[in-house]
């Protein structure tokens, strides 16, 4: 597949996302590996629901200039993709229901029956400490992936991390674990009525 159809999946993703509050103006990333050592992704300043050619960036090994107009997540990809030959489209979302209910939990366990059948119980990363957490985030990240063998995590405080080989994959695991994570709320609210 050559970069502008590419690039074109990536914008209309990023857009349904953009509208599911999964991305946000100016938070989350979105990119796609277009060679062996050289991926797409978003500019620093994107804004997801008119993502297009040109507010994509494409990085390779090479720390250059580009680097610099990049989303701040590159470093991340970038070893995401160095490290796990299998991720050939990676995103960093912060959906409200997911973002939430890491916060006070240190599992997942969806109870409805697609987050089961996707996720059964996912742990939850905590970063601890904020104040460093972009000068480690790059090497934990897709260590965390590696040991525990799992294409998404979810990080306490800042959201999830997904890649797959298809990048309708990545939107619809994101889907699936908020629409859980929603129903879990909902489920607690309903109970704490009913007590």
């Amino acid at each position: 597949m050559d970069k502008k159809n590419i690039a074109r999946d990536i914008s209309s993703i990023s857009l349904s996302m953009f509208r599911k509050n999964f991305l946000g103006i100016f938070h989350g990333s979105i990119s796609a590996r277009v060679e062996h050592n050289k991926f797409l992704i978003n500019k620093s300043d994107a804004i997801f629901d008119r993502l297009e050619y040109d507010g994509l960036i494409e990085l390779g090994s090479k720390k250059d200039y580009r680097w610099h107009e990049a989303s701040i997540d590159a470093h991340i990809h970038f070893n995401i993709y160095k490290n796990i030959s299998e991720a050939k489209f990676i995103c960093y979302a912060m959906p409200p229901f997911i973002t939430a209910y890491i916060m006070s939990h240190d599992v997942v366990t969806p109870r409805d029956y697609f987050g089961s059948q996707k996720f059964g119980t996912m742990e939850v990363y905590d970063p601890k400490n904020f104040d460093d957490w972009y000068e480690r985030a790059d090497v934990e990240i897709p260590r965390y992936m590696k040991e525990k063998k799992t294409n998404t995590m979810v990080i306490r405080g800042y959201g999830i991390y997904t890649y797959d080989r298809n990048i309708h994959e990545i939107a619809k695991s994101v889907a699936i674990l908020e629409n859980s994570c929603r129903l879990l709320h909902y489920s607690k609210q309903h109970s704490n009525l009913i007590r």
